[in-house]
């Protein structure tokens, strides 16, 4: 039985349901004896799903306190792979929690879950517990307690965690959502807030993120003056992670207040160029700009 000071753990669920809400955004709501223990600290909680495959179950992931280092000893054929999510919702009282996934061509085993999944399937959630009642490092929006505007920006991967901002942020919030879906139909996915201006659309043609990087750009040149920044220093993305959330030691803003706060996530690559334009040709202070290359064309997360 887990410890109730546990402030995070794996927890063990299936799936009740699955709902398509547009052609790329698929939600599954998943249910477990003790998800009435699930933390949900807001925003863009970050979490890990551990999926079955053909080869190896769930029950083969280590799941003690130094899980991570026993997963990395397991053998390349005895690992269970897991991937990055965002908690969407939690019902304690029902003991569900709702996670958006994005449905696309099968290139993987989280892709190929998503796409063969039925209810009754089972898989494992790393995720906060309720016993977690300080800062969450898991959470990467961490916005000054005084922020003039917001610029939130992404492609469908980080449009979840877009939605959960939107939907816990003060009615009175003003800003702007930049996000790239894969089609037409996707376009509807976010909720409304009423304090921002959206710009979304569609990918179209080979250069897969214009959309992002133009538009971003194009609202960055109205939320802030021109400026000269600092020049950021070049991250190898096909080496490293690009994955910059400034705080302070003890985890919260790095700012008390700011004219604009910036979360920026995505493909890696448009992320990194967008990192640049902001901190460094408009001179936003990287202190009050997050910057998390979700992914990295050509290549699935560990």
């Amino acid at each position: 039985m887990p410890s109730s000071r546990e402030t995070s753990r794996f927890f063990r669920v299936r799936v009740a349901r699955i709902t398509d809400l547009t052609p790329s955004f698929r939600r599954f709501t998943f249910t477990g004896d003790d998800l009435d223990e699930y933390g949900d600290p807001g925003f863009d909680q970050r979490i890990k799903i551990v999926f079955p495959t053909d080869g190896v179950g769930i029950a083969a992931m280590p799941t003690g306190d130094d899980w991570w280092t026993a997963w990395r000893e397991l053998p390349d054929d005895g690992r269970p792979p897991f991937r990055t999510y965002t908690t969407r919702a939690v019902r304690r009282d029902v003991r569900e929690v709702d996670v958006d996934m994005v449905a696309h061509e099968v290139l993987g085993p989280a892709s190929a879950w998503i796409e063969n999944a039925r209810p009754g399937d089972e898989v494992l959630i790393f995720a906060p517990t309720v016993a977690l009642t300080e800062v969450s490092f898991g959470v990467d929006f961490v916005p000054p307690a005084h922020t003039g505007d917001y610029l939130l920006a992404g492609d469908e991967t980080a449009a979840p965690a877009i939605a959960v901002i939107l939907e816990q942020l003060p009615r009175d919030a003003t800003g702007t959502v930049v996000l790239e879906v894969p089609t037409p139909g996707d376009l509807d996915y976010l909720p409304r807030h009423p304090g921002f201006q959206f710009h979304l659309a569609p990918r179209t043609g080979a250069d897969r993120h214009a959309h992002l990087v133009a538009a971003t750009q194009a609202a960055a040149a109205v939320l802030t003056p021109e400026g000269h920044g600092a020049e950021v220093e070049e991250v190898d993305i096909d080496a490293g992670m690009l994955w910059e959330v400034p705080r302070t030691a003890k985890g919260g803003a790095a700012l008390k207040k700011a004219p604009l706060y910036a979360w920026l996530a995505g493909e890696a690559s448009a992320i990194k160029a967008l990192r640049r334009h902001l901190v460094t040709e408009r001179g936003v202070d990287r202190r009050a700009v997050a910057f998390m290359g979700y992914w990295r064309t050509g290549r699935a997360e560990v």
